[in-house]
């Protein structure tokens, strides 16, 4: 398999909220190595937009290449599965 190294990553920064699962999204793939495209998310309207763009609950979003990881959680897992 063909390591990934550059990620993209949706993830949501309010003015009066940062999103701790994006923080941690990011800090995961920069410990695996891997380029990230940070694409923050500043307002409801475009987090709103964002997941039903995409079809998904919620945020962060991660993809690599045309394939879309998912949240942390997922994405700790695919990183898992790197590893192993």
């Amino acid at each position: 398999m063909t390591e990934a190294r550059d990620a993209v990553l949706y993830r949501m920064v309010l003015s009066d909220h940062t999103c701790p699962f994006g923080v941690k999204a990011k800090q995961l793939l920069q410990h695996a190595g891997v380029t990230v495209d940070d694409r923050i998310l500043r307002t409801r309207d475009e987090v709103d937009a964002f997941k039903a763009e995409h079809d998904v609950a919620t945020t962060p979003q991660v993809f690599v290449g045309d394939e879309r990881i998912g949240g942390s959680d997922d994405l700790e897992r695919w990183l898992e599965g790197r590893s192993g």
